[in-house]
């Protein structure tokens, strides 16, 4: 079993996977906060237990995969992994075999989870040029080329960050649940926030896929991918052809097969 980890702004993502590679199956699912930073103890001990409460034996695991936009908790990370399962984890970063050209200026900007979800897209859809939103923390846009060139793209303020920063700026506005609506006017304040949040998201999103498209791909319409723990939110406005939420973990595992075997599964890739 291979345990994928995704560390982000606000919390870890993992997965525990089962299968032959390439046709690995999800056995379980954890979120947990990463805001308060941990010791490589709590989370050790985290790892095994939320393991185990899900009906596996974290004996069990024999490989371990992480990316991480937060590097100082990698140190943590990798420490707890040796500790608490006698396993270095393989890290997606710089350096390492992905399958993709990045033209990003500078190669080492883009986030280890916006290379690990244009490595699973690419694989799952292969020969089609594709944007990929990644509804976190913030938000994120990566436009992917059919030939895998990862071009760039859009990062705005996520849900639950607008949100916050609406609660913390100003005097009377509360902490809301984030919710799909069905009508942009609110009769409270907190409906009035709720639809704010949604369709300020919603037109945003819409306007940025519409311009990468126009830039990116001279106008022809490209394969939307929408993941993150958001994005399950605005399936019925039908902006995305496929939500799927575990886009990341599922990169990352790739990644680990194609660096631990020193063989792509993507034909023709660039090494």
């Amino acid at each position: 079993m291979i345990l994928s980890l995704d560390v982000g702004n606000t919390q870890i993502y993992g997965g525990v996977f089962s299968g032959p590679a390439g046709q690995e199956k999800m056995l379980a699912s954890f979120r947990r906060n990463s805001k308060q930073g941990f010791s490589s103890d709590e989370v050790g001990v985290f790892l095994r237990m939320v393991i185990r409460e899900n009906g596996i034996d974290p004996t069990g695991i024999k490989q371990i995969v992480l990316c991480s936009v937060v590097p100082e908790v990698i140190y943590s990370l990798k420490g707890a992994c040796q500790k608490y399962f006698n396993i270095t984890p393989f890290i997606l970063q710089a350096g390492v075999k992905t399958g993709l050209r990045i033209k990003y200026r500078n190669p080492l900007e883009v986030g280890a989870d916006r290379i690990a979800n244009s490595i699973a897209a690419s694989q799952m859809y292969p020969s089609r040029n594709m944007i990929l939103v990644d509804l976190g923390t913030a938000t994120t846009f990566c436009a992917v080329t059919h030939d895998r060139d990862y071009l760039g793209g859009s990062i705005i303020a996520g849900l639950k960050l607008s949100m916050e920063a609406l609660e913390a700026q100003t005097a009377k506005l509360p902490s809301v649940e984030i919710t799909a609506k069905n009508e942009a006017l609110g009769q409270s304040t907190i409906e009035s926030l709720q639809s704010g949040l949604y369709y300020g998201h919603l037109g945003a999103m819409r306007e940025i896929i519409t311009r990468l498209t126009q830039e990116c791909f001279k106008g022809e319409k490209p394969f939307v991918i929408g993941t993150g723990g958001f994005a399950g939110l605005f399936e019925k406005e039908k902006i995305f052809d496929s939500v799927i939420p575990d886009l990341v973990l599922k990169g990352n595992l790739i990644a680990l097969q194609m660096n631990t075997n020193h063989k792509s599964n993507f034909a023709g890739a660039e090494k």
